[in-house]
């Protein structure tokens, strides 16, 4: 491999790199602002039927405790109504989960670009391009896209690192393909 492609490929690995951990850092995100949805729906509709509870037992019954209560846990459920209003986790998780997809799709351009620079039987002129191309759609994909958490990063490194999510082995590859395609065999 001459030089100038040893240059291009370095390149676009490292582009690779940053592409597979915001691709893994968006599909987290998205993954955990869907639980903390979920997980205030829950808390809202406990706090509703604390509410609807606490006053029932003031109609047909007495008592200021109750009548405490059932202003304590309409307030709160106020507070999380208002929250939840002005941030639509959902719609924000639907957001990362498309530009996981849009990531995706450049990650996968990416990978064929290196196999072709391995190959060797393009000019540099056409690596170069190619790149560039690539490059100028993944800026306009992180300029479109949500902004990510700490955490879901720091989900999506251990994700990566530790849990090898993705990663394969080739034994795990032969799985999925024909027994004429298998690489160990």
């Amino acid at each position: 491999m001459r030089e100038q492609e040893k240059m291009i490929e370095s390149q676009v690995r490292e582009i690779y790199g940053r592409v597979v951990y915001t691709h893994k850092t968006h599909e987290k995100c998205a993954d955990l602002l869907k639980d903390r949805s979920d997980c205030l729906k829950i808390i809202e509709i406990f706090l509703s039927a604390l509410t609807t509870t606490s006053i029932l037992v003031i109609i047909f019954g007495d008592g200021c405790l109750f009548q405490f209560l059932a202003a304590l846990f309409s307030t709160i459920l106020l507070c999380l109504s208002l929250y939840s209003k002005d941030f639509n986790l959902l719609a924000l998780a639907e957001k990362h989960k498309q530009a996981a997809l849009d990531v995706l799709e450049i990650r996968e351009e990416l990978l064929s670009l290196l196999v072709d620079i391995k190959i060797g039987n393009k000019p540099i002129e056409h690596f170069q391009t190619k790149r560039d191309e690539l490059n100028a759609r993944l800026v306009n994909t992180y300029r479109g896209a949500p902004k990510t958490i700490n955490k879901a990063y720091q989900i999506a490194s251990k994700a990566l690192k530790e849990n090898e999510e993705f990663t394969f082995s080739d034994e795990e590859i032969d799985k999925f393909l024909p027994e004429s395609l298998r690489k160990i065999k």
